[in-house]
């Protein structure tokens, strides 16, 4: 089996079919609070996100993945890295699963296998996670996949006119200790 599959997901690179899949997502207000999104994307700007989503990750500086399924190659969701740093080997990890495919398994069997790739073959040091306190899937997921709480940012993010706290979640590479 491919480093990017396992039997119940496979992770793809971001192709020009996926413009559709990227114009709803990035443009679905619930994900803002957590995107740190403020406004609409048009389907240029995601266009031209798209021509350069080739990018290396040194150059980039970020890796997105689409989440397919096994079976039938229906898109499930995202997988990001962000804010790369090559110097200190860290980088920020996201996942988004789609509302339909929730509750069956696919992030916990994604995170599970997105570990292992930063991990073993880009040889990250660390990933971090900053979730929200409200968002407690996530928080159970990532604490799930050993992530330890490393700290809260009181008010860190506006939800609704509302300051929330922010969770911050990190794992280190098991192969550096």
């Amino acid at each position: 089996m491919n480093l990017l599959e396992n039997e119940l997901i496979k992770l793809r690179p971001l192709e020009p079919i996926d413009l559709d899949l990227l114009f709803s997502i990035e443009n679905d207000s619930q994900y803002w609070e957590v995107s740190n999104t403020l406004v609409p994307f048009s389907r240029d700007i995601l266009s031209k996100y798209l021509k350069n989503a080739h990018q290396d990750i040194y150059e980039a500086k970020q890796l997105r993945l689409v989440i397919t399924r096994q079976s039938d190659a229906m898109i499930i969701g995202l997988i990001d890295l962000f804010d790369f740093n090559p110097q200190h080997q860290r980088a920020g990890i996201g996942i988004l699963i789609l509302n339909k495919f929730q509750r069956e398994g696919y992030a916990g069997s994604t995170l599970d296998l997105f570990l292992k790739y930063a991990f073993e073959h880009l040889d990250l040091h660390q990933l971090y996670a900053n979730i929200p306190v409200s968002n407690v899937k996530s928080l159970q997921l990532f604490s799930k996949m050993n992530f330890e709480e490393v700290g809260t940012q009181k008010g860190w993010i506006k939800v609704k006119g509302k300051f929330v706290d922010v969770i911050k979640l990190q794992l280190l590479n098991p192969n550096h200790r």
